[in-house]
């Protein structure tokens, strides 16, 4: 245990997440273009929701142009088109029905806007914090498989970040849960930060989420050199877990049951193992190559 700490204090001086919070709070001016002042209002009422308190949508509604309005910035962050006009490549269509394909064709395109997108727009939390529990998952199923894989140096070259040198597994799967609580806290319109998020981190470091018993209960059922499936797709469920108890707290305030997460737990094991098993392959075959 002092090993482990040690490691993940000494990850944890290179995380910074004052750059992630920076990053989230980054200006953005979105462009509107309709063919009516109906058009309009759907798209903003999409964007800032009914429901957003008066002076917090006034504010939002600030990074929001009208196409033509006097004194429009030069450029654009963002363009989004009514459903039914000709939308140049660079833009995104509207569709009033399935906001939800918008909000899919914005994330898969503009990554880089997620966080500011997030953070300002609810609409666009959920979905983004979704990519992100699935992306530090996989990345926890990553590592766990590239370790344990024979000749087999830990790439860090498929991960967005590198903290140096770990400990264990357990040391770089925590830290980066810590970042994924950075990252989550960020989309969700949250305070970010170690002081800010000390509770969070605590439960973190501690395993108060509970996905470590759950997949201690879980190695217990598995038979003496079971593979590397399971080894990844534990990684993999813990992860989420963390992440959704992460969520939960951010959006709503309260904690999932040991129950719901342990609902939580079987069933991302289960699509854990799915991913691993495309994970291995690619590790497998980059081993052969060099090989």
């Amino acid at each position: 245990m002092p090993s482990l700490l040690a490691s993940v204090r000494a990850a944890a001086s290179r995380l910074s997440p004052h750059e992630v919070l920076e990053k989230a709070e980054q200006p953005l001016a979105i462009a509107l273009v309709a063919n009516s002042n109906s058009g309009y209002a759907d798209m903003e009422d999409f964007l800032v929701l009914p429901e957003t308190p008066p002076e917090r949508r006034r504010e939002i509604l600030k990074t929001l142009h009208r196409n033509g309005d006097a004194g429009n910035p030069d450029r654009f962050d963002l363009v989004l088109y009514e459903q039914g006009l000709p939308c140049p490549i660079n833009a995104f269509t509207f569709y009033r029905n399935d906001p939800e394909r918008t909000m899919s064709d914005i994330l898969r395109e503009r990554n880089e806007l997620a966080l500011p997108l997030a953070r300002r727009f609810d609409v666009f939390r959920k979905p983004v914090v979704d990519r992100i529990i699935q992306a530090v998952a996989r990345e926890n199923a990553l590592f766990a498989l590239a370790t344990a894989l024979p000749n087999v140096v830990p790439s860090l070259l498929e991960l967005p970040w590198a903290v140096g040198e770990f400990a264990s597994d357990t040391a770089f799967l925590t830290i980066n849960q810590v970042r994924m609580a950075f990252l989550i806290g960020a989309a969700t319109g949250g305070e970010v930060g170690y002081l800010e998020q000390k509770v969070q981190i605590a439960t973190i470091v501690g395993g108060a989420f509970g996905w470590r018993t759950l997949a201690r209960e879980l190695v217990g059922k598995i038979p003496f050199g079971g593979g590397l499936i399971p080894k990844g797709a534990i990684a993999y469920a813990g992860t989420y877990v963390v992440g959704k108890g992460l969520e939960r707290i951010n959006r709503f305030g309260g904690n999932y049951s040991s129950h719901e997460r342990r609902e939580h737990f079987n069933s991302a094991f289960e699509r854990g193992k799915a991913v691993v098993e495309v994970l291995l392959a690619g590790l497998k075959h980059r081993n052969a190559a060099k090989g």
